[in-house]
């Protein structure tokens, strides 16, 4: 298994999925701006955003993992598939019982969600309607995340991380489709638009299944079960899902506190899927890879392997997370403007949703750093500790959100989900360091300040080619704003590789190498 090649795939597909969130994005700024509506649909759509994040994204897929490997090692390949059938049909069973109890509770969940939105404002009506349109996604949420786990535990990445790709898909398509009939930013359109979340998941279930089934691994036969295997089964994942599920609920507690702000719910939305396209592609890619590759090392009690996996795994999330927070920081407002700022979205809009991606791309390597540590801990079947310095994280969120509301605004609450991200990372990987010796080799630690130098000079690369390429990047015409900001980005990443090949961080035949090596 080459850890690097793994992650490039899995990086590869998540990179296609999030160029098409772009589109989808795009199109839903062009149909419904950063009005009432939008601030509806996205308070909705955290419900299943949720579901997929802790769940296909997150601690299932790091509890599922070490347990069913066991399982295929102990008592063969039969034994894992029934194992993971029966997790399957359990949690598709009490997801359905929670949908029912949620789809009578929305308006209470609603509230709860965004209190700045009021029994009578209209908003609140809306979201409820959406909300419940919604929800047969998060009846599939737990098959679809058993299939994915087992596909990762068998290394076949690529199948497992097409499913945000066709996510993606449908809901382009029902954008699409708005757009053809005109329908226009009206609540049917939201309706439309709603209902496609359920039809993405029930294409995702379609495609996983297909591919877990057409391979040697299984997860049959279903079952429902809440004897021991399950209880055990449920005590390593609920703090899983708990921490890996922390960073969304940082996000739902900031648009809990920015929602009694006209817009503000809007703007932060689009600023995250802007922040979230290097997060998803970085730190979903090497966690995902990092969890089968550690558990394999210390299942065999291989410490070369184990440190060999630690060191390159921190290398590439800096690596990568540097240049990207760079870029976004520094380059925010052209960014928004060109992939935003058309149809419904105004020139405020782009203001407002640039400074709250500013403040969170300065929080970018601390979160990417967090899937770097939990693995360590994810490979001994220990889920509580991420689960505790997440919450540390969500804590200084919130607390730091109401301190800096008043003076900051939305702005504020995107800076205070920033520290939150360096806060876990910092406890997180003091934690690892202490109780299971994470470590990094020679070549790790004589790399990392370099790539730190690196993303130094690509950032006055960066501000350089901002000021100088400014007249383009305003441009009334969207292709020559195009053009300025793909100059500034090409000249930062190129400043940067070149100081990475001078510094002798990387070189491509190193990078090769690194493609074809097994650790």
């Amino acid at each position: 298994m080459s850890l690097a090649r793994n992650v490039a795939i899995v990086g590869a597909m998540t990179l296609a999925s999030r160029v098409l969130g772009f589109l989808r994005d795009i199109m839903m700024a062009a149909v419904f701006g950063a009005g009432a509506i939008a601030d509806a649909f996205f308070v909705a759509f955290q419900i299943p955003n949720l579901a997929r994040r802790i769940l296909a994204e997150g601690g299932l897929n790091a509890a599922l993992v070490p347990l069913y490997l066991r399982r295929r090692d102990e008592a063969g390949e039969p034994s894992a598939g029934a194992f993971a059938g029966q997790i399957s049909g359990t949690l598709s069973a009490a997801l359905a019982a929670i949908s029912l109890v949620l789809a009578l509770a929305m308006p209470s969940l609603i509230l709860l969600l965004a209190p700045g939105f009021g029994a009578s404002d209209p908003r609140m009506t809306l979201a409820v309607g959406f909300a419940r349109l919604m929800l047969p996604y998060l009846c599939l949420a737990g098959l679809l995340a058993v299939f994915i786990g087992v596909l990762n535990a068998n290394n076949r990445f690529a199948a497992a991380a097409s499913a945000a790709l066709v996510f993606n898909i449908v809901l382009v398509v029902a954008l699409a489709t708005i757009l053809f009939q005109e329908s226009g930013e009206t609540a049917l359109s939201g309706m439309k638009l709603a209902a496609g979340v359920g039809l993405a998941g029930l294409a995702q279930a379609v495609l996983l299944g297909g591919a877990v089934w057409i391979g040697k691994e299984r997860a049959t036969p279903v079952s429902v079960s809440f004897g021991p295997e399950m209880r055990r089964f449920l005590g390593v994942a609920i703090p899983g899902l708990v921490a890996s599920g922390i960073p969304q609920l940082t996000l739902i507690a900031a648009v809990m506190i920015a929602s009694a702000q006209p817009n503000a719910v809007s703007w932060i939305y689009y600023a995250v899927r802007l922040f979230e396209l290097p997060l998803g592609i970085v730190s979903i890619a090497v966690g995902t890879v990092l969890v089968p590759a550690f558990t394999q090392a210390v299942r065999q009690d291989n410490r070369a392997a184990l440190t060999a996996s630690e060191s390159r795994g921190l290398e590439l999330a800096l690596g990568l997370s540097l240049p990207a927070a760079v870029g976004l920081t520094l380059l925010a407002q052209p960014i928004v403007r060109t992939l935003f700022e058309r149809g419904a979205f105004t020139p405020q809009d782009t203001d407002a949703t640039a400074a709250a991606l500013a403040m969170f791309a300065v929080g970018l390597p601390g979160h990417v750093l967090v899937k770097v540590f939990a693995p360590a801990c994810f490979a001994r079947e220990d889920t509580g500790t991420p689960m505790r310095a997440g919450l540390l994280g969500l804590a200084v969120a919130i607390l730091g959100s109401i301190v800096l509301m008043p003076a900051l605004g939305h702005a504020g609450v995107a800076l205070a989900t920033a520290c939150s991200g360096w806060a876990s990372a910092v406890m997180l990987g003091l934690l690892v360091s202490k109780r299971t010796g994470f470590a990094l080799d020679k070549e790790a630690r004589r790399r990392l300040p370099r790539i730190g130098a690196a993303a130094l000079g690509m950032a006055f690369a960066v501000g350089a080619a901002d000021h100088l390429l400014a007249p383009w990047m305003s441009a009334p015409s969207g292709a020559m704003r195009a053009v300025g900001l793909a100059g500034a980005l090409s000249l930062g990443l190129t400043v940067y590789l070149v100081l990475l090949q001078a510094l002798g961080v990387a070189r491509l035949r190193d990078f090769a190498r690194m493609m074809r090596k097994r650790i």
